[in-house]
């Protein structure tokens, strides 16, 4: 338990950060939309003419702008990028500090097992990623009370950061595996960010594309996507499997990679 509350105050104020982080980015997104709103034109005719290809690499796809709920979904993408970018170095600093830190040799004396170091720190993890995932639910819920109309979205909210909670564990198992597995675990955040940021470029190609659509089993920045979910479909069952079974592999790898591991002291 010590290991475990060590880790949550050695990341609070990285967690704070990114809360408000989080906050700012829904609040100055759907302020956007109620300066077009008030404006009284229609935010899909000032886009019309904006060539696909852009409108792709924006993440403005085929929302109905004029809604709050289409522009919600547009600002979606961009949270889940804040979200797992965070997932993904958190998984990598809380595995590679010790090392970096030089403090592997007091961690290691300590009468616990490599088992029990690793479990208290992917907990530790799990509860940082959860409180930024349930912040940025009530902060989305909150403000999209002000803009939505009478527009009901909730189901649609709470659809949309459960897709985003599976991303940010599964993004954050990519950083602990990687950072386990790595001889060289101080730049294991580099090469979690970079898989992350390749897997959200493709998933832009896709959307420029449609002929490489069978492409989005490859980056799970497709398995939730805001254009589906915000119709009120609910989870793809095919992708929330495929997520599961990703993220037992790496955690496979997480638990398996550290025990072999020799530590730097």
């Amino acid at each position: 338990m010590n290991i475990f509350l060590r880790e949550l105050k050695a990341h609070m104020k990285p967690l704070i950060i990114w809360t408000i982080g989080m906050f700012f980015m829904i609040v100055g997104g759907m302020a956007k939309y109620a300066t077009f709103a008030a404006s009284g034109q229609s935010i899909n005719e000032l886009l019309a003419g904006i060539p696909d290809t852009i409108k792709a690499i924006l993440g403005f796809g085929n929302f109905d702008l004029s809604k709050a709920s289409g522009f919600y979904g547009m600002l979606y993408l961009y949270l889940v990028v804040m979200a797992t970018i965070h997932s993904s170095m958190l998984g990598a600093n809380i595995i590679s500090k010790e090392e970096r830190d030089k403090t592997a040799e007091f961690l290691m004396s300590k009468p616990v097992s490599r088992y029990k170091v690793i479990t208290f720190k992917l907990f530790a993890a799990l509860f940082n990623i959860l409180i930024i995932n349930i912040a940025t639910l009530v902060f989305s819920l909150a403000i999209m009370g002000t803009y939505s109309n009478g527009e009901s979205i909730t189901f649609e909210i709470l659809t949309l950061m459960a897709g985003m909670l599976i991303l940010q564990i599964m993004f954050l198992f990519i950083g602990t595996g990687i950072a386990a597995a790595s001889k060289n675990p101080a730049g294991s955040a580099s090469i979690a960010t970079t898989i992350l940021l390749s897997s959200y470029i493709l998933s832009v190609i896709i959307d420029i594309n449609s002929n490489l659509k069978i492409l989005k089993y490859i980056t799970p920045f497709k398995y939730f996507d805001a254009q589906v979910l915000i119709k009120g479909n609910g989870l793809d069952p095919v992708f929330v499997i495929l997520s599961l079974a990703i993220i037992g592999v790496l955690v496979y790898i997480t638990y398996v990679s550290y025990k072999k591991r020799d530590l730097v002291i």
